[in-house]
């Protein structure tokens, strides 16, 4: 008994590292594009076009994870995706050209993708919701760390290939590790999945499982909400509440240090609250957030306290949506699900905020506590129509 306790142990030890190098790619891009796209010599805006073929690589992956999941395991698609963006990030610091960057951004995504799906599966599957909210914290520990190792590369004068390079070797290390644990993943497997075998589910029939739409639109809400309170929050403050850039930008951060603060301390309440209860205080939290903002008084501190608030709100929501999968479905339906809701999670990120950007640009920025609204209530609607469904 000790020894398989120990076993996942180090497996979930591996597991958060994963998480953290899985964070490490997703800021490098925003920090180092200002330099980056006068040395490629391409407008500011060509770092919208590399997201895109990013995330396209990702949702493709997440929808094909469960049927390369089921035929080749965890441990090792994990490994192998780590390997990809590993090599990705290692062309970025090699490439001179913007086409270079856009092929490298292929498998960039793909990487991504498929070991988002295959970890948070194999967390819900087998650790208590305690452990998928501090799993999720440590990507936000990783999105931390790799803006400040590329800001002391520019600082530095190294630029920013050497950025891109010191984070591949990092994900290379974690990619050696992976597969000298993959003996630990098999053997994690013998022990818990002899009773339980995954299906591989087509989307239609996905959809057709009972309460799977309204997961996936609340997915697809939620992650609306967290892309676009992150990307427009600064935006926000100078053109409506007419801060100064760097206070803005300070503001700004605050979403996120709500957003990882609260999933750390998530972690000491999940388990006694559930997964279900856990997502509606999120909810209900964001809200106030978003009225608080909302409120006509030209105060620097509310504006703070008010998207501090909205980060601690969507704290619990993806990770407790996560790990409820397996209960709300199945566990031979989560690994399918998971994938499909990672894509659904995707395409909130991606397409979204261009909107919001579209609204500002063309009726006014002022309309962001709404926008925020809008997708929230929604989010609500479908939870509570997931958990009478699944009840």
């Amino acid at each position: 008994m000790f020894s398989g306790d120990f076993m996942f142990s180090i497996l979930l030890a591996i597991i958060y590292l994963a998480f953290i190098s899985l964070g490490l790619p997703d800021s490098l891009l925003g920090s180092a594009w200002p330099v980056m796209n006068e040395e490629l010599s391409v407008p500011l805006s060509y770092a919208g076009m590399l997201t895109m073929i990013i995330s396209g690589g990702t949702i493709i992956s997440s929808l094909f994870s469960g049927r390369v999941i089921n035929r080749f395991g965890t441990g090792l698609v994990t490994a192998i995706s780590v390997a990809l963006t590993a090599l990705a990030l290692l062309g970025f610091s090699l490439a001179d050209t913007f086409t270079m960057l856009c092929v490298l951004a292929v498998p960039y995504g793909l990487g991504a993708g498929a070991v988002d799906a295959a970890l948070n599966n194999y967390v819900a599957l087998h650790y208590s919701s305690r452990q998928m909210s501090w799993l999720h914290a440590f990507w936000g520990v990783g999105v931390s760390i790799s803006p400040n190792i590329m800001s002391f590369c520019l600082f530095r004068n190294y630029g920013w290939h050497t950025g891109y390079r010191i984070v591949a070797i990092l994900q290379t290390v974690l990619v050696i590790i992976l597969f000298l644990s993959l003996p630990l993943w098999e053997s994690a497997n013998n022990r818990n999945d002899g009773s339980t075998r995954s299906k591989t589910l087509t989307i239609s029939q996905a959809l057709r499982i009972k309460g799977v739409p309204y997961v996936l639109v609340a997915f697809f809400c939620f992650c609306s909400v967290e892309a676009t309170a992150g990307l427009w929050a600064s935006t926000y403050m100078v053109e409506h509440h007419h801060l100064d850039v760097e206070t803005a930008a300070l503001f700004g951060s605050f979403f996120y240090i709500g957003e990882m603060s609260g999933r750390f301390l998530n972690g000491f309440v999940a388990d006694r609250f559930g997964d279900k209860r856990m997502v509606r205080i999120g909810i209900l939290t964001i809200i106030a957030g978003i009225i608080l903002l909302s409120l006509p008084f030209e105060s620097n501190i509310l504006s703070l306290v008010s998207l501090l608030i909205i980060g601690f709100g969507a704290a619990p929501i993806y990770p407790c949506i996560i790990h409820s999968t397996p209960d709300n479905f199945g566990k031979e339906n989560s690994q399918s699900l998971i994938g499909l809701q990672m894509a659904c999670a995707y395409i909130g990120c991606t397409f979204t905020p261009p909107v919001f950007g579209l609204i500002a640009q063309h009726i006014s920025v002022a309309l962001y506590p709404a926008f925020l609204a809008l997708f929230t209530v929604l989010m609500l609607f479908m939870t509570i129509q997931l958990n009478k469904k699944c009840r």
